[in-house]
This record gives C-alpha cells, structure tokens and sequence, in this order.
C-alpha cells in the first residue's frame, strides 16, 4: 500500500482531521485506521500520523509506533487544545518528530486547536474563583474558548494543503 493515515484520538478532534488528510491524499491506494497496539507495522510507504497533545506531547501508542517505522515517508498532525500559538506548536512539533528514527524522511506536521472535555473549563474556572494563579486561569479559560470552535473549516483546508505539500516533498502529490 503507498499511504496509511493513522490516528490517536481521545476527544474525537484528531478522527475528524485524519479524515481530512485521508481525503486529501490524491491516490486511491490509501487506508486510514485508528492506531492502537495490534496495529501492524509496514503497512505503508508513506504515513500520516495523527496525535492527540497531552501535556506537549503525543500518547505511548504513537511514541512506541512511530520508534519502529524504519525507511518511511512520515508526516504528522495533531490537535492540541492549549492554544493556537505558532510558538507552542513548533515545540510540540519538536517533542514528537524527534522520536521519528533517522532512516526515515520526515515530511512536516500539521497542528490545530481542537476540543477539549468540558471537565477542563471547569477546573480552570475553579482555580479562577478561588483566586489561585488568576492570570493563568483566565489564560488557560480563553484557551479553552477559543479550542470549541475546532477542528473547523478552516483547519481543514489546512491540513488539506499539509498533504499536498507533504506529497510534493516525496515527488508523489497528483
């Protein structure tokens, strides 16, 4: 097969954005699948790899998977709750593609904001009413605001255009 696109998703956000970048992908010899500890290796030539961000990181599926890849093509995406600030995903950018072996040709990341359980705003509007850290409370509020509205339309597009470039680094895009 020449592209899988697998995911990790807790909230759902990450499944609606491999679906995007599974659209995306131009050739029909693609499958997408949710990665999980019996998913096998050597499926693909090129990967799509979608994380969810916990604590600027991805989960010990994708880390454990994304060690064993060896001489692939490997792109990744997430979604990540805290932010949609270029800064913080150029670092989380760096935590997970450092774990990509050397052997392998590293094709970028994509991230956006996505949604996070409501349980959060509530325990960062607690910190606020009691009076504990109040500038990052209301920080960590507005964060959480602002991550209702995605995955949208607009992230879509992006990650659409995430593979196309992605492709055209392998000479692969149609």
């Amino acid at each position: 097969m020449q592209y899988e696109v697998l995911f990790v998703s807790q909230t759902g956000n990450t499944e609606k954005l491999a679906k995007a970048i599974y659209e995306a992908i131009p050739d029909k010899d693609k499958e997408i699948q949710r990665l999980n500890q019996d998913t096998p290796l050597d499926l693909a030539e090129t990967y799509f790899i979608g994380f969810w961000t916990n604590h600027g990181t991805c989960s010990f599926e994708v880390l454990d998977y994304l060690s064993d890849l060896h001489q692939k093509n490997i792109a990744l995406f997430g979604t990540c709750g805290m932010g949609n600030d270029p800064v913080y995903f150029e670092w989380i950018e760096k935590q997970v593609s450092a774990l990509i072996p050397e052997d392998n040709i590293y094709l970028g990341t994509f991230l956006c904001q996505g949604k996070m359980p409501m349980h959060f705003r509530n325990k960062y509007q607690e910190f606020l009413d009691l009076g504990t850290h109040d500038s990052l409370a209301r920080q960590m509020l507005r964060h959480f605001d602002e991550a209702l509205l995605h995955p949208n339309e607009e992230d879509y597009i992006q990650a659409q255009k995430f593979v196309e470039e992605a492709l055209l680094k392998i000479g692969t895009y149609i």
